[in-house]
């Protein structure tokens, strides 16, 4: 069952809720000249928020009518069953190994139509040599086959390198920052990195930000 951190779900009619429906609007318009399909989602450091912004926009995606899957690559530290309320006996890893997962996909049903979760699997002892490994390009094509949007959820840039590793595979990367949290030279330090391994870096989400008072009476009205 899905957690209380998915709001979309939780409270849809929230400015927050608003908030990912217009991230949603402002992807889908970026990919006008560009494909943007395939992105992977990360922060300077843990802690930032980027497995629920990615959670939270991929239900805003479905329920705007796109298929959608969302992809655990944090092999390490995976936090998207916990979000979902899903198993992890099977998942991105079991497609890494398994010829019939990379034929059919171990993708779970979140509770959201037009949305299914591909969870990390069981954890590795080489995370990066998976992520980087040829077979992760056999992944991301059968994946990219089917849905509209696949969403990775990777670790943090300046901790491992695989969200750089993948923002390479992919169509681009989605930098999260929590005000109050996150630290300006940290994400400088992130941002620089990717620059320098020629990562797209699509844009920056902030999230936990102050809400505008002004924008109170608006939300509130009935």
């Amino acid at each position: 069952m899905p957690g209380p951190s998915l709001i979309m779900l939780t409270n849809p009619h929230a400015p927050a809720a608003e908030a990912y429906r217009t991230l949603r609007t402002n992807l889908m318009f970026y990919g006008i000249d560009r494909p943007t399909r395939a992105l992977v989602f990360t922060s300077p450091m843990p802690g930032q928020g980027a497995s629920t912004t990615l959670a939270n926009l991929a239900i805003a995606l479905a329920q705007g009518g796109h298929e959608t899957i969302v992809i655990d690559s944090d092999l390490r530290r995976p936090a998207q069953h916990t979000l979902w309320g899903l198993t992890n006996e099977r998942g991105l890893t079991t497609m890494l190994l398994d010829d019939a997962a990379l034929a059919d996909p171990p993708l779970q049903d979140a509770g959201v139509q037009r949305l299914r979760v591909l969870t990390s699997g069981p954890l590795p002892p080489n995370p990066a040599d998976l992520v980087g490994s040829k077979r992760m390009d056999d992944v991301i094509a059968a994946l990219r086959q089917r849905a509209d949007y696949v969403l990775f959820d990777a670790p943090p840039v300046l901790a491992v390198s695989d969200a750089a590793v993948l923002g390479h595979k992919l169509d681009g990367l989605i930098l999260v920052l929590r005000a109050g949290a996150a630290r300006r030279d940290h994400a400088a330090r992130a941002r620089e990195e990717l620059e320098r391994v020629n990562v797209p870096v699509l844009g920056v989400v902030l999230v936990n930000a102050p809400r505008d008072s002004a924008l109170s009476s608006y939300y509130t009205q009935a």
